[in-house]
């Protein structure tokens, strides 16, 4: 028997109750709002949010209305001068740092250092000190805790050197800070995604949370856990057997079976160079993989790419929500699943929020 879900994957803007009464959040590197609709559904109000793309801060602004909204890099954001006076009063600071250079899929260390533009015509930035970037803010604006979602590459091989800076820095920021590396799937979301989580408590805060590891360290006790049951592909399917691949796909698609994943599988078991990897097969009795913002997406059983509102259950946004001219495998392959966020602010906020507050 499956068990109940605290969040539904099938919602809308339009019919959510955002309650809005279990404190202030503000988001950086927010996209078009994916973790900020998760801090709504469990009831936080989003103030606003820094963003450096154009075209993702209009999705943001046209979808959630924010008091405040900043497009610009947050090497600049973070030395303004004149941010108000709720920026200083936050419980929740929440960030999703670029993280392509530590994405298995890239080159890694290969990219480590190097400036990069983004696809919108950005500014170069080094990706991989942006989230120091966002550590300076939290210094600056001392909110309670601080949320900062990563890719699961960060926890691997050479990447640990950044682990152990992020963890020095937020301790110079005056944060306790921990980290889980979760698997969307076991919270309610329809998609094998599997993230870190860094979730840091201001130091002041902590003394009634505060629990021995070992003899060394000592970190504010909270249970980053969650065991929902999996929601596969044919729960969400629709029933839409029409072709929409190209020939050269169609090629491709002819010549799977049961065991592949992608593209690449197909490739190699040929013979031939390993490429196309970022099409993913679509399996009916599977959970989806991660929806990426460059991948392509083709459904085992019918030769056909996933359709939007397949991909909308997928990354749980909301059925009504606003892509205005963006792409939707993009925007959501950007933004961290709602539903993921919302599970977590709620255990943030029911053990820690709460209690501070009372």
């Amino acid at each position: 028997m499956e068990n109940k879900h605290r969040f539904s994957y099938e919602w809308s803007l339009k019919d959510a109750i955002f309650t809005k009464d279990k404190g202030k959040v503000f988001s950086c590197f927010a996209c078009g709002g994916g973790s900020t609709m998760g801090y709504k559904l469990a009831g936080f109000d989003v103030i606003g949010c820094n963003e450096i793309d154009p075209k993702m801060i209009e999705a943001y602004k046209t979808n959630h209305n924010p008091k405040f909204a900043f497009l610009e890099p947050i090497q600049t954001f973070k030395l303004r001068t004149d941010l108000p006076d709720e920026l200083y009063n936050l419980d929740i600071l929440d960030g999703s740092p670029p993280c392509s250079s530590f994405s298995m899929a890239g080159n890694r260390e290969g990219d480590w250092g190097k400036e990069k533009v983004f696809r919108e015509g950005q500014s170069e930035q080094v990706l991989d000190t942006l989230f120091f970037d966002f550590i300076d803010l939290a210094k600056k604006l001392q909110p309670k805790v601080v949320v900062a979602e990563n890719v699961k590459g960060l926890m691997m091989g050479e990447a640990w050197k950044y682990m152990r800076e992020i963890y020095k820095q937020f301790d110079d920021a005056g944060y306790y800070c921990q980290h889980w590396l979760l698997d969307a799937s076991t919270m309610g979301v329809p998609q094998r995604r599997e993230r870190v989580f860094f979730i840091a408590l201001r130091k002041d805060l902590a003394g009634s949370f505060l629990e021995q590891v070992d003899m060394f360290n000592i970190q504010p006790k909270i249970v980053i856990e969650f065991k929902e049951s999996e929601i596969l592909f044919n729960k969400i399917i629709i029933d839409d057997s029409k072709c929409n691949i190209s020939e050269k796909e169609l090629i491709l698609w002819n010549l799977k079976v049961p065991e592949d994943n992608d593209f690449g599988q197909i490739n190699e078991r040929l013979g031939n160079k390993i490429t196309r990897f970022t099409t993913k097969i679509v399996h009916k009795n599977k959970v989806p993989l991660t929806i990426t913002a460059n991948c392509n997406n083709i459904l085992y059983d019918y030769p056909r790419h996933l359709l939007k509102d397949e991909l909308i259950k997928i990354g749980t946004f909301p059925k009504d929500y606003d892509f205005i001219n963006n792409k939707t495998e993009y925007l959501i392959g950007m933004s961290v699943p709602p539903i993921m966020v919302a599970q977590i602010a709620t255990e943030i906020f029911n053990q820690w929020i709460s209690k501070i507050n009372n």
